[in-house]
């Protein structure tokens, strides 16, 4: 499915209106930590092994806006990120399939965590 709109809040939020009229939103800084570049897949799956890994100093400087976006085809978005991260490339199915947390800035739980 493709999106219909995009409004990117670049401070607060992407907001995507699929074809189907249905709407997903997620908060700038939950697409940062979820961002499907091979540097943070490897980061959430060594987090979900060690709770205790050093975070890198980018991810711990506050707050995290968006700086631009881009589209990549017909088939995702390019985020820039305020920290300098710009190299996960969000599918449009990859985008439905993370869930954003309540709290916009919730950290994914590591695999076996009890629930919150």
């Amino acid at each position: 499915m493709r999106p219909r709109h995009i409004d990117l809040k670049r401070d607060e939020r992407l907001l995507i209106e699929w074809e189907d009229g249905s709407r997903s939103t997620w908060p700038i800084a939950w697409l940062r930590r979820m961002s499907p570049s091979a540097d943070m897949r490897e980061l959430r799956e060594e987090m979900a092994r060690n709770p205790l890994a050093v975070l890198p100093a980018s991810m711990a400087a506050g707050p995290v806006t968006a700086i631009d976006a881009e589209l990549v085809g017909t088939y995702a978005l390019r985020i820039r990120f305020s920290d300098g991260h710009d190299t996960g490339i969000y599918t449009w199915a990859y985008l439905r399939s993370i869930e954003a947390p309540a709290a916009p800035d919730a950290a994914p739980l590591p695999r076996g965590a009890p629930p919150r």
